[in-house]
């Protein structure tokens, strides 16, 4: 239950409400500028009730009105006003324009690394993606980079005037990480790491929470609700593919996601075709299906020889294909009304 508080009220007040709270058996939380429920009212404070006999509370002074919150997911749930949109250095997702981000799977060397981001900006990307940390199944593959992938990152993507995405694995390197990067993503190894989901929670970077590979969307969207309600809400969505019994293709993309999500959260939405399919021939159709059913944005591996890629190069495109993608995406958003 929130309570919804009326305009003006004083801390003394508050502190009424939260007592009466505790007086019904109920854990008060304090929630700022209505933003816990659909319908909160911007501008006034409520108060989350937890547990107890809530029946009276709506009756207490100071109380406007009471919010039954429908979903287990209340501070990311769809609400009037939209999907929100989440600034990456001044690149907004979630408004009319799809938004490209688009680099190499993992982050090998300065060279590689401009010749991605070249061939992502050639191709509209604003943001550019990397993998400095890289979870890999087998220990012995290349596992990126570290703090020298970061730096680089950084460096290229301030010379080519693009914002940065790249993974946290832990908690411990979050700080690290959000030195060098505008976007922290989590990947669908980490999506239920409730440690590092409530970390990336409490600092200033917007996240790219990915999809678990056999998470259902409620799962998904609870994952989310961790970082929101440690105090980030500025998370996109990123769908990625699910595991299926398929071996056609790496994963199931999974782009009925994006309209059930739609009607369920205001967190806008993308979707990742390069690990969604595995298959490069079928990066670009899907990507191109991905923003014909709404999405907000496609986040692309590309690299200069994607044959020689330490990592993932079976599923990155060339820089020709990468541009080219570019240009489809364009014509396809124009066909839905996007940008």
């Amino acid at each position: 239950m929130i309570l919804v508080l009326k305009e003006g009220m004083d801390l003394e007040a508050v502190h009424r409400v939260e007592a009466a709270i505790r007086r019904a058996g109920g854990e008060p939380r304090r929630l700022f500028g209505g933003g816990a429920a659909g319908g909160g009212v911007s501008g006034r404070d409520a108060i989350e009730a937890r547990g107890g006999d809530t029946r009276e509370l709506g009756s207490v002074p100071g109380v406007a009105f009471v919010l039954e919150a429908k979903e287990p997911y209340p501070r990311v749930a769809r609400r009037e006003g939209g999907t929100r949109e989440v600034s990456v250095r001044g690149t907004k997702i979630g408004g009319r324009e799809v938004v490209l981000i688009a680099g190499p799977c993992a982050v090998e060397s300065v060279e590689q690394l401009e010749a991605s981001a070249r061939a992502a900006r050639d191709g509209g990307a604003r943001i550019l993606r990397g993998g400095a940390f890289k979870p890999r199944t087998s220990p012995y593959s290349f596992q990126g980079l570290g703090e020298e992938g970061l730096v680089l990152l950084r460096t290229v993507a301030d010379r080519l005037g693009m914002a940065v995405v790249t993974e946290v694995l832990d908690t411990q390197a979050v700080a690290l990480v959000a030195e060098h990067a505008d976007m922290l993503q989590v990947g669908s190894r980490n999506m239920q790491n409730t440690a590092l989901l409530r970390t990336v929670g409490r600092q200033s970077r917007p996240v790219l929470l990915k999809r678990g590979m056999s998470a259902t969307l409620e799962e998904w969207l609870l994952a989310a609700e961790y970082v929101a309600d440690a105090g980030n809400e500025n998370i996109v969505l990123c769908e990625r593919g699910v595991r299926s019994f398929d071996p056609a293709a790496r994963n199931l993309l999974d782009l009925s996601a994006v309209p059930l999500l739609r009607a369920r959260t205001r967190l806008p939405v993308i979707v990742d075709p390069s690990h969604g399919v595995g298959v490069r021939s079928a990066i670009v159709p899907m990507a191109l299906a991905a923003v014909a059913a709404g999405a907000d944005g496609l986040i692309v591996e590309c690299h200069p020889d994607p044959g020689a890629a330490k990592s993932d190069g079976f599923q990155a495109l060339a820089p020709r294909e990468m541009v080219a993608l570019g240009a489809q995406v364009r014509s396809v958003a124009a066909a839905v009304g996007r940008a």
